[in-house]
């Protein structure tokens, strides 16, 4: 799932919680909704930003290795 269907789920999901009373269903499509929100913020993000930065801050030295311009 990337960031643009994250986003369209999440509004999915808010309409089907604004279309129910405040029922548990109706709350859990809001935290789920939520969710989605914050993910397709966090693919927003990593579009725009250097690769490097990811890697640097996952500080994961396979994912470094990859970014290298040597490759």
């Amino acid at each position: 799932m990337n960031g643009a269907d994250h986003y369209r789920q999440a509004e999915r999901l808010l309409d089907e919680a604004t279309s129910r009373e405040r029922d548990p269903r109706a709350l859990w499509c809001l935290e789920l909704a939520r969710v989605h929100t914050a993910l397709a913020q966090v693919a927003a993000t990593a579009l725009a930003a250097d690769g490097r930065d990811w890697a640097e801050a996952a500080d994961h030295a396979l994912v470094a290795d990859w970014m290298s311009p040597s490759r």
